[in-house]
Formats: structure tokens, sequence, C-alpha cells
């Protein structure tokens, strides 16, 4: 099988060389749906719209005359409405208390002297709220893809601490933001850098296939502004393809895979954890029969192997067909399911992309085999014996490891 140019997988991915490239909003109408996404999140916090309280916050005052701005402008109510899930733009009670009327602007230019910036004269008018002198306003990197579908997250507490613990990791160097490219694959519980915040993949929908025949599927992708968006998986890649700060969060050093033993199993030696198979199918599908020396199906298991490719052939996970057992390697003291998902991720580019129907005649399609050879294989489980594995990756276009940049 050949690998696909550069040129196929751009087209896999729908971004095509050879159309006008689509320059999305503009920066003001980027500038005003960013401005406008801080009132929603502040609306989500507190469950109301900014006040002009003369005694509150400064922020919350600055967020109310931007509020007031965009309530008095037609073309700004036609741009959000689509992202006003709160009613904010109809509520006209703060724009009555302080009206946006001219002489206003020069109370917001003491509001943003207050907060150490002042009005930039650029491609706005000089009295639109939403542009600030030396402040880069927040959503100004962000994507065209996914700036319509945001809306404030309901449960973010949830998901809070999740993100501190990430910009944690990212600090202490325990995870890495890699340039998101050959390796496209995005699966639930990865994090993503789009348009300069963390993404996070909280969760993936079922498989479908739209009227071009690649599959999709609805994703729910968490903000760490505070936002969620359901956008489908085809349209996070490309996002995250054409976005240049567009960025895949690692996973920690595979230590944690590694449990500490306790004292009497200190004494009596290593623990037997699982067991990595690697399997090969005897299926007669013209794909498999063409590369299959090249396929292979990578699990862990608890058990014997024999037990776990038991009635294979009723399975579609196997392909429905008799399945070889080419490789097996007992691993001590780990933590089997990391240590599953752990293979599958640092293969994902090199993922079989086949459908079979099944004994129903409903296709399936098994997410367990790569395009991986076997001596790779071997070396990736001794880097995974070393605790090494993250500081490598899988070339699928050379069938080769990698050694990360910076990783000596």
């Amino acid at each position: 099988m050949s690998e696909p140019d550069d040129r196929e997988l751009l087209e896999e991915l729908g971004v095509s060389l050879d159309d006008e490239v689509d320059t999305g909003p503009t920066a003001r109408e980027a500038r005003l749906i960013a401005g406008f996404e801080e009132i929603l999140h502040f609306h989500a916090r507190h469950g109301r719209a900014p006040r002009h309280d003369a005694e509150g916050d400064i922020f919350e005052r600055l967020q109310a005359v931007r509020l007031d701005r965009l309530r008095a402008q037609a073309d700004c109510q036609a741009l959000l409405a689509p992202l006003d899930v709160a009613g904010l733009l109809l509520d006209t009670l703060a724009g009555d208390i302080f009206p946006a009327a001219e002489g206003q602007a020069p109370d917001d230019a003491c509001l943003l002297a207050e907060l150490g910036a002042g009005w930039e004269e650029a491609d706005a008018d000089a009295d639109d709220i939403t542009v600030l002198k030396n402040v880069r306003p927040p959503g100004a990197a962000r994507v065209p893809d996914d700036i319509a579908a945001r809306r404030p997250c309901a449960d973010f507490a949830r998901f809070r601490p999740l993100f501190e613990g990430l910009h944690a990791d990212l600090r202490a160097g325990r995870r890495t933001a890699r340039r998101f490219g050959r390796d496209t694959a995005i699966e639930a519980g990865e994090t993503f850098v789009l348009g300069g915040q963390l993404a996070h993949v909280a969760s993936v929908g079922a498989e479908f296939r739209p009227p071009d025949g690649k599959p999709d599927a609805r994703l729910r992708v968490i903000f760490d502004n505070g936002t969620e968006s359901d956008l489908l998986r085809r349209s996070l890649q490309r996002a995250l393809y054409r976005d240049e700060g567009g960025r895949r969060l690692s996973q920690p050093e595979a230590g944690p895979l590694f449990a500490p033993l306790s004292d009497s199993e200190a004494g009596g030696g290593d623990v037997e954890s699982g067991t990595i198979y690697v399997l090969r199918s005897a299926s007669d599908h013209p794909v498999i029969a063409a590369h299959r020396e090249l396929i292979h199906k990578i699990g862990v298991t608890g058990g014997t192997v024999e037990a776990r490719i038991a009635g294979a052939t009723r399975q579609p996970t196997y392909l429905l067909a008799e399945v070889e057992v080419v490789a097996t390697y007992e691993l001590f003291n780990i933590n089997r399911t990391r240590l599953e998902k752990l293979l599958h991720r640092f293969f994902a580019g090199a993922r079989l992309n086949l459908s079979i129907d099944d004994r129903f005649g409903n296709p399936v399609q098994p997410r367990e085999w790569f395009l991986v050879p076997l001596p790779i294989i071997d070396q990736v489980v001794a880097l995974i014996r070393t605790q090494t594995l993250a500081h490598h990756r899988y070339d699928p276009a050379t069938a080769s490891l990698m050694r990360l940049e910076g990783e000596g």
C-alpha cells in the first residue's frame, strides 16, 4: 500500500490547495465575537449580565460598557445573534441606565485608563469599545471553523481541575505541545491548543458517514475559557491544521503506567500484570491479503492470549477471521488500561482505515489494527520498559521511529 502524499492528506481533511482560502471574519468581527464571548462567560459564572456599579469590579464595568455598545449597533447584533444563548442583546435594561450615546467615549476612556490601556486608532472607530490599545483580544487568533459554534459550558466546574492540571504539566515539562500535522487522529480525552486556548475533547459521538462518504463524528470540546462546542471531528482537524499555532498536547511521561510495588511485592519480585499481544489476520479481504505482513492488531490482556482470541471468526474486532499470534510481551507491575491506550495513541497515525460488514450486514470499523512492521513494535515495547517512549514518535511515511527534537 503506497503512502498518501501531502496533497491526498490535505484533501482527506477537506483542505483544497486549489480553492481560494476562506479569510473568515474580519479583524473587527473577531474582536467583537471575542468580547461578546467574555460577556457570555461572565453571565455563565454569575447568572446575570455585567452591571455599571461604581463600586464594582473594574472588569465588570468594562464588560457592561461593551455590552451597551453591542446592543446599540445593529451590525453587531446581526453578527452576534447566533451566539446569544442568554438573550443578552435583547435585554435593554443596562442600556437604559447607561445609554450608548454621544459623550459616552470619555467614560469608556476613564475605565480603560484604570486598566492601564488606551484607545487604538486602527481600522475601527475611535469610540469602539472592542478595540483596546496594547491589549491583544483573547479571540484574535481564533480559527474561523471554531468561532461560531461556542457557547458557555454549564458544567465547567467539572473541567476546571483538568485544565489547571494541564497548565501545571506544561509548566513542569511533563507534557509538551507538538505541532498538529501528519497525525490527525482525534480521540476522547485528548487536549489540543486552538486559537491560543486549550481545547479538551470530552467525548466523541457515534461515527457516521456524511454524503461525501468519509467517516466523521460529533465531538464535545471544552475550552479553558469556560466555553464549549459540538464541533465535527473533521472540522476540528481542519481548524488545527490551518491554525499556525495548532498543537496537540502530549501525554505525561510513561512513568505513571508503572504503579509502585507494595512492600510485600518488592520482597517477592515483580508482579506479572499483563501481556501485550500482536496478531496477524488470515482474512481474505483484498487489503489484508495484499499487506498481511504489515497489518497487525495490538492489544493488552490480563489473561491468556488464547482465551482473548477465542471465537475470533465471529467478532468484527478480529475482522471475522482466524488470527495468528505473532508476538507476545509480558510486562510486570503495569497499568493495563493505560498501556493499551498509550500504544493505540502512539500508533494512531498508522491506524488501518478499513470497514467490514458484521454478521448482520452492518458496517463496522475495527480500531485496533495498525500498519506497523513487527520490528517497530519490538522497539516500542523496549522503550516502554525503559520509560522513554515519550521521547519518540512513529512516522508512518517511513515506517520508523523518530526521536523528538530537543530530546537528546
